[in-house]
């Protein structure tokens, strides 16, 4: 009890010093989006192929892969003007089928920005806060895939905000693409409800454990569509959703960066075939929260400790909590030769 006590003062003055950092503010304690897209009821009673459609729960996407490449182009295009969200939402669906669905269903709502001339949108959920996943660069052709997962206080509407750049899932997208040379397609992937401002939900894993699965099946309709595996970055309490999604997930690497833990004590516990990379800069205020996993409460061991056993990544020209991918910086340069499969200038086994 006694060490319970020490670690609850300790995650309270690391939130107090975290909020101080970041400006931020108490959680809401939102609950998190999770079941199947909306519209999925209709989708469910549509028999106008004679047939069942694929369900968007029970249906793997390698099924579902299957599925619309046995239809016609006439059939695919009617049910994306029929069920635009549910076509849009579900892993396994071919890419373009995906942009054009998603493109019919941010009308008409908060989003509609995302409708615009050359965005391609995998994914959009507008229940809650909204979720979104973006692709820069053509998915269909690129050797090297990379996924973005951030952490809290991103949704549809501020994961591609121009205030903090590179803090955001689109801002740490383009800089990945462009360091890659272009070379990779990046997925900005906002697919599940982050948290809210510094508080209980991020100290906790519900938020995680509602999107590890989310992330763990989008990475298989990725496999399904034929795109190579991708390399997760995984930032703040993201990395606590790729810690959970890791076992299930199809990746050829798991980067954690700004990493409260990963809800296991060493890149064995993780389950996963892929490389795990950690990174933590000197200025990060990640370092100030204690690494427990104690009655539900902290993230577990921290990615970057010698017994954690993940592969090193540099970061000392990094700055703060959202720094990392920052033009110049050791660890864009990294996170770059990660995405394109190489081994990074200054990267090793711990």
């Amino acid at each position: 009890m006694r060490r319970y006590k020490r670690v609850l003062v300790g995650v309270g003055v690391a939130l107090g010093v975290a909020v101080g950092a970041t400006g931020g503010v108490l959680g809401s304690g939102e609950p998190p989006v999770t079941g199947p897209p909306p519209g999925t009821d209709a989708w469910n009673a549509d028999r106008s192929l004679g047939r069942a459609l694929p369900d968007p729960t029970r249906t793997a996407p390698a099924d579902v892969a299957a599925f619309f490449q046995s239809l016609r182009p006439a059939a695919r295009q009617d049910l994306v003007e029929r069920h635009p969200l549910v076509v849009g939402n579900l892993d396994g669906v071919p890419v373009r089928l995906r942009y054009a669905a998603n493109a019919r269903a941010v009308q008409g709502t908060a989003f509609e920005r995302l409708a615009q001339p050359g965005r391609q949108i995998l994914a959009f959920d507008p229940r809650g806060r909204g979720q979104v996943a973006e692709v820069h660069g053509d998915l269909e052709r690129a050797r090297h895939v990379a996924v973005v997962v951030p952490g809290a206080d991103v949704d549809a509407g501020t994961f591609d905000r121009a205030k903090d750049p590179y803090g955001t899932p689109t801002g740490m997208a383009r800089s990945l693409r462009a360091a890659t040379g272009g070379a990779t397609a990046v997925i900005a992937w906002t697919g599940y409800t982050t948290p809210v401002g510094i508080g209980p939900d991020t100290a906790t894993g519900g938020h995680a454990e509602a999107g590890a699965p989310r992330l763990a099946r989008f990475t298989r309709g990725l496999a399904a569509v034929g795109a190579p595996r991708p390399s997760l970055f995984c930032h703040s309490y993201g990395s606590v959703v790729c810690g959970l999604a890791a076992k299930d997930a199809v990746a050829k690497d798991v980067v954690a960066f700004g990493s409260p833990g990963m809800r296991a004590d060493s890149v064995r516990e993780l389950g996963t075939t892929a490389r795990v990379w950690a990174a933590k800069n000197p200025t990060d205020w990640i370092s100030k929260v204690p690494n427990v996993d104690l009655f539900g409460l902290g993230h577990g061991t921290d990615p970057t400790a010698r017994d954690f056993g993940a592969l090193r990544v540099p970061a000392q020209r990094a700055q703060g909590h959202t720094g990392y991918f920052a033009p110049g910086t050791d660890s864009l340069a990294a996170f770059a030769a990660i995405a394109r499969g190489e081994q990074p200038a200054g990267g090793a086994a711990r």
